[in-house]
């Protein structure tokens, strides 16, 4: 079992939603969320296909227009900041379908992930390598054209993509889709590595067990609305949640 955090080390709330609507058209994707997300935590969010989980992560990085509430980083309103201004606030995004440039190169990749820190071409070289030292693979694969790679690099690349802009929190839309295994096992392990480094982390993940297995607080999304709310380990446990996404009763 990991050592949990002490209290102090979590007071600060990095994200906060408060009453959060989205809509495409007439249709409302997300209805009313609040959930906050303190340093240092995993917060997993989990629900079925269509629940509005990848809505609701564009909202919070801006690539989705938000109908209604508020959205607060660091307690500040930047509901309608946009999105290259979130990046400079600390928020990054490792999207669903990993999303790669295909045409370039791994190392070209990096280096569109680490455009903020432009100006300073040590120390985006630094964090070019201390991203080929977490993914030794992407490493070898370096000059490779992204669209070439296995869906599992392709993964690596775009955690580490995100990674360059050297975010406070990380949003991670569904890791583990459609990759192997032993793959989700090494991305999993990745998670838990930057975790243990500090980072906040915001999951979505398909996997629920593993989802929860790992978060120290999660939110169950269903059709826009959150349904049930609390430590990951108490919604493993959760009967509602087995039953719906556990396949356990």
């Amino acid at each position: 079992m990991r050592p949990r955090k002490s209290r102090p080390e979590r007071e600060a709330i990095v994200l906060k939603l408060q009453d959060v609507e989205m809509a495409y058209g007439a249709i409302r994707a997300i209805k009313g969320v609040s959930l906050e997300v303190r340093q240092g935590e995993v917060v997993a969010i989990i629900g079925s296909n269509g629940a509005g989980k990848t809505t609701l992560l564009k909202g919070i990085v801006g690539l989705e227009r938000v109908a209604g509430g508020r959205i607060l980083i660091d307690g500040k309103d930047c509901t309608d900041v946009p999105p290259h201004k979130r990046v400079a606030l600390g928020l990054a995004l490792s999207p669903e379908g990993r999303g790669v440039f295909a045409d370039q190169s791994v190392q070209d990749n990096l280096l569109l992930g680490g455009y903020s820190q432009r100006k300073d071409r040590r120390k985006v070289e630094e964090l070019v390598e201390r991203e080929f030292a977490r993914f030794p693979r992407l490493k070898e694969r370096r000059q490779q054209m992204a669209g070439t790679l296995s869906g599992g690099e392709q993964q690596m690349l775009a955690i580490s993509r995100a990674l360059m802009s050297e975010p406070r929190l990380l949003l991670l839309d569904e890791p583990s889709l459609g990759l192997a295994p032993m793959v989700v096992a090494d991305i999993f392990r990745s998670i838990r590595a930057l975790r243990d480094s500090g980072l906040t982390i915001v999951l979505v993940e398909q996997m629920a067990n593993k989802a929860l297995a790992e978060a120290d607080r999660a939110y169950v999304l269903e059709t826009g609305r959150v349904t049930l709310q609390g430590a990951g380990r108490d919604l493993l446990k959760h009967p509602d949640v087995r039953a719906a996404y556990l396949g356990k009763h």
